[in-house]
């Protein structure tokens, strides 16, 4: 039975009016890089039930670290997301003792290049993979591509420009603004820029069938289009258990 436990809440840090980050203590049990929790808080307009407002949430912390660090949006009338806003170090919430997912780095076949894309606050599986770094030694190359609408959303660039020194230049950092011009980061959508290779060039490596593979993580839409873009245009297949192929897909909500 995977039970909720109690968090601390230690730090939150509000970077824009809708992006923040809660860092948490809590005695869960291992995780692996690239999984994700759920959190919970009481509805406080039902308190007669006791009914828990839960989502799920990525951890971005590495799974070595001490302390717990989500990245969540604060979706407008969103129920938790406000809820979670507006808690103050001391706070409690609710967690789950176990984590979920198998967008991990162990399911990813061995290839040339790896290519890790995400929509906003998406980026947090690869920030705990790449903090946690096993078994990255099997790529000779990995592209991390952020895409956000403005570059005040970049909030975890300067950790994906330590990363990258850390990495001694086998991880490539590419930060996408699409509505607004941006200094070093490429304008448009995602399909868009893979469709005219402006992506491939400005990183310097290309995307096929025989040296890549391709994680996507974030808006459904932007999930489907690039799919659906790499299968048609690029030849390249979903990868399950049963079948390798090139794309491991996990949609935020």
């Amino acid at each position: 039975m995977n039970s909720w436990i109690n968090a601390d809440v230690l730090t939150i840090n509000k970077w824009t009016n809708n992006l923040f980050s809660l860092i948490l203590k809590a005695p869960i049990e291992p995780f692996h890089a690239g999984q994700f929790t759920k959190l919970a808080l009481y509805d406080k307009h039902d308190l007669s039930n006791r009914k828990k407002i839960q989502r799920a949430y990525s951890y971005v912390n590495a799974p070595s670290d001490k302390n717990l660090e989500i990245y969540i949006v604060r979706v407008l009338n969103g129920k938790l997301s406000n809820l979670l806003y507006n808690l103050k170090n001391g706070d409690k919430v609710f967690i789950k003792k176990q984590s979920f997912g198998f967008f991990i780095i162990d399911e990813v076949p061995d290839c040339e290049t790896l290519w890790m894309f995400a929509t906003g606050t998406a980026i947090g599986p690869y920030c705990s993979i790449l903090k946690e770094g096993k078994n990255l030694n099997r790529f000779n190359n990995i592209v991390l591509v952020h895409a956000v609408k403005y570059h005040n959303e970049l909030t975890y660039l300067p950790l994906m420009k330590t990363l990258s020194q850390k990495y001694n230049g086998k991880l490539k950092i590419q930060t996408i603004v699409s509505r607004e011009k941006h200094k070093k980061s490429l304008t448009g959508r995602i399909p868009f820029l893979l469709k005219n290779k402006i992506l491939e060039k400005k990183i310097g490596l290309s995307m096929n069938v025989q040296n890549s593979h391709v994680m996507l993580c974030g808006n459904p839409n932007m999930v489907k289009d690039t799919y659906l873009l790499l299968k048609n245009d690029r030849n390249m297949q979903k990868h399950l258990r049963r079948k390798k192929g090139n794309i491991t897909m996990e949609n935020y909500w």
